[in-house]
């Protein structure tokens, strides 16, 4: 493999850090050639790192142009990788001449990067977001800026994120605290705390925040100070507001600074006050001296910082958490070496030098087979549709979704997945994949002509105990996906029950067309044999959702705050639906969940998995109890809900998806049934004690006792669903390896 980098040559910062590292790493691995459109220090220093770079100026654009594509052609490079405004203009003409695989990365957001300058903004800005249009794919620096691009409608597939990474094997220098105040005659003494940060003076860096803090923070404690290094234009504009609040004495501007290891590793505290940044190289190198971090939360920041666990988040612009995060550090030496070691562990794994190019390559791969794909086929060819309940604000539906596209991309890597959704832009944004409404007719049929696998993914779709409307959507897809010569399977369903004549009928010729059917549980096997449906090859699996990594980066007490839920204490959790028979389970639940608080003191907590139908029950039964419970007002996605659930003691519920992720986390479950799949899974999970019965039959005294034996054999049921939820998690897997093997069959 060769890769040609080519940059504007101008870069300092972030983007000048991550190139030349990235070009120096990759250079180890494979063959990697480096042009900078510009003489200067960011060549010169390629060169002093003994990158192969070579400089391509003439002041003839047109001639510069020419030059590259001769160095293309010559080298017989298989992609140009491209890094900003200038460079991607030049790949996005490049590429169709030379016939290669183009990519570039976005170190920043590109409708911001002239904002200083309007002639700039109206000329390379505007050439940039043409020539974008033109590359193949697109690789981001954070998270964050993969949202942005999915939002200005770039093809989700096409994108991937690299954090940025810094080289851990280097041996970091260290200045003494005494040295350092002498080399720089600071006004610190040794034992004073140094909040410090490294930053450009732009108004984007918000460091007018920082002084406002620091403002709340020497009041309190005038031991504290900080340290503003760096220059540009608002450097007088900051001295100036630092010396009105009477902060000269605490807020120091060193200047531009060559050597930030001497600073990096004397200060106490590393902030970050921007109110945009892709991923800050000044924050990682300050991992690699276990530095605690404070920063607002932009760009791919949360992606390390866990906030209150190996660092703190602030939204950006607000001083007075500032405040208090750094006073919280400034007292306590022990809160911030554990904070310090916990961040710099994080970063050591997920955010070295060495990770930073293991993905790259595998981007360089994965983008190199998707074109020689293209090559046999149309581009919009997509090798998988997945069908089913989306876009209809359903958590358990979220979960199972990107479960499945999850497996499905572990299994192969390069997929080009397309999802029938209520909620098109929401289903690509989350997703990472193309989406079209679900009830567009014309456009699912020329999907569907171009489409190799069509999968109905998860859920219990083939059912009329809901109403005949949806089943017949359901057999009607299937019926035209099998008359366009696709390749069907059910994704880890269940079935049934399916009750009138007419639906049983149609159901029997339409499925018995199927090519795999996987199952979430023995029953829905046995509701397929009563359909008479045995053409199909059959699997006994279970649901995809249970396969999902439920570990995030997700603050549940600033959910909590947000929602007025008292942060001290234990919590119950009840996800309750309405169904028919709810004027009889209403009081019943209310009562219950007085009786948890009353008797264990857990502050019943409702969480809604469908909005807004659930929220309106259980907003009913909240307001039937005689103490105070806690209604989830905002909707959540699956990585908050799991976390929301991770903090019960119990869960009751109906939901089968709030089961299935209290299961999967370990936290002990009361079932209340409203169909057969709730009594399944239970017994999927060994819970069939567990059962509650029928919903429009609760009983209190039933539901009480349930609740006694749950809260005494806590910790038992704990170890009991994570054994349990741990042996179907490998069975949910073998669906995306079936899926998968269907695929090929389909190619052949």
């Amino acid at each position: 493999m060769k890769v040609l980098h080519i940059i504007g040559g101008g870069d300092v910062g972030g983007a000048k850090a991550h190139v030349l590292s990235l070009v120096r790493e990759l250079g180890f691995n494979i063959e990697v050639k480096l042009i900078s459109l510009r003489p200067g220090p960011f060549a010169d220093d390629a060169r002093a790192m003994g990158i192969d770079v070579e400089i391509v100026r003439s002041h003839n654009i047109f001639a510069d142009i020419r030059k590259v594509l001769q160095i293309v052609r010559s080298g017989k490079y298989d992609i140009i990788h491209s890094h900003g405004a200038k460079a991607n203009m030049f790949a996005a003409i490049i590429k169709r001449r030379a016939k290669v695989v183009s990519i570039t990365t976005i170190h920043s957001d590109y409708r911001l990067d002239y904002m200083r300058s309007i002639w700039k903004r109206f000329s390379f800005g505007v050439i940039n977001m043409i020539a974008l249009r033109f590359l193949d794919f697109f690789e981001c620096v954070s998270h964050n800026f993969k949202e942005i691009l999915i939002q200005r409608k770039f093809d989700p597939g096409r994108i991937f994120v690299i954090c940025n990474g810094v080289d851990f094997r280097i041996p970091v220098k260290t200045i003494s605290r005494k040295e350092f105040i002498e080399k720089y005659n600071l006004p610190i003494k040794e034992d004073d705390i140094i909040v410090g940060i490294l930053a450009r003076m732009d108004p984007v860096k918000g460091l007018g925040t920082l002084i406002d803090a620091a403002s709340i923070v020497v009041e309190k404690n005038p031991s504290v100070k900080f340290i503003i290094a760096g220059d540009g234009p608002e450097r007088n504009k900051l001295q100036k507001k630092a010396k009105e609040l009477n902060l000269t004495d605490n807020v120091i501007f060193p200047g531009w600074i060559t050597e930030s290891w001497e600073f990096l590793c004397n200060f106490d505290i590393n902030v970050l006050t921007s109110y945009t940044e892709g991923f800050p190289y000044a924050i990682l190198e300050g991992t690699r001296y276990a530095k605690c971090t404070v920063s607002s939360d932009v760009g791919g920041i949360a992606d390390l910082i866990e906030s209150g666990y190996n660092g703190f988040l602030f939204r950006a612009g607000d001083y007075n958490t500032l405040a208090e995060y750094i006073l919280m550090l400034a007292s306590d030496e022990n809160l911030r070496k554990t904070m310090g070691e916990r961040i710099q562990k994080k970063a050591m794994e997920f955010f070295s030098l060495e990770k930073m190019c293991e993905i790259q390559l595998e981007i360089y791969n994965t983008i190199l087979k998707e074109k020689s794909r293209e090559k046999s086929r149309s581009k919009k060819c997509y090798d998988i549709i997945i069908s089913g309940y989306y876009g209809f604000n359903n958590v358990g539906d979220d979960a199972m979704l990107q479960a499945i596209i999850n497996n499905l991309r572990n299994c192969r890597q390069d997929l080009k997945i397309l999802v029938l959704s209520k909620n098109v832009s929401e289903a690509s944004k989350t997703f990472n994949v193309d989406a079209i409404n679900r009830v567009d007719v014309f456009s699912i049929y020329w999907a569907l002509r171009k489409a190799r696998l069509f999968i109905y993914g998860g859920g219990n779709i083939i059912q009329d105990n809901t109403s005949s409307r949806s089943l017949m959507y359901y057999l009607g897809t299937i019926w035209l996906a099998k008359k366009l010569g696709l390749k069907v399977m059910f994704y880890g369903n269940g079935i049934g029950p399916v009750k009138r004549r007419i639906n049983q009928w149609l159901t029997k010729k339409i499925v018995n067309r199927v090519d795999v059917i996987t199952l979430r549980e023995e029953m829905s096997l046995q509701e397929l044999i009563k359909l008479e449906i045995n053409r199909p090859k059959i699997y006994i699996t279970s649901d995809s959702a249970l396969t999902l990594d439920h570990a995030g980066n997700c603050n549940v007490d600033e959910i909590f705050e947000s929602e007025g839920i008292p942060l001290n204490g234990s919590y119950a959790g009840f996800s309750i639906r309405k169904q028919e028979g709810w004027e009889n389970y209403v009081d019943v639940i209310a009562r219950t969940a007085d009786y948890v608080y009353e008797t264990y003191g857990l502050k019943p907590v409702f969480i809604p998995m469908q909005n807004p139908e659930d929220s309106n029950i259980m907003q009913l039964i909240v307001s039937r109890m005689k103490h105070r419970g806690y209604l989830l007002k905002k909707c959540y996605n699956v990585a908050e809900t799991f976390a929301i659930i991770n903090k019960m003691k119990i869960l009751i519920g109906m939901r089968l998806h709030s089961l299935i992720f209290a299961a999967t986390l370990g936290v002990p479950i009361i079932g209340l049934v409203y169909q057969p799949k709730v009594e399944a899974f239970l017994h999927c999970v060994r819970q069939e004690k567990a059962s509650a019965g029928y919903a429009a039959n609760l009983d209190f005294e039933n539901l009480k006792a349930l609740v006694d034996r749950t809260w005494k054999h806590r910790d038992e049921l704990s170890r009991e669903l994570r054994e349990a939820a741990a042996d179907l998690k490998i069975k949910a897997l073998k669906n995306a390896e079936i899926a998968v093997e269907l695929l090929d069959t389909a190619y052949e």
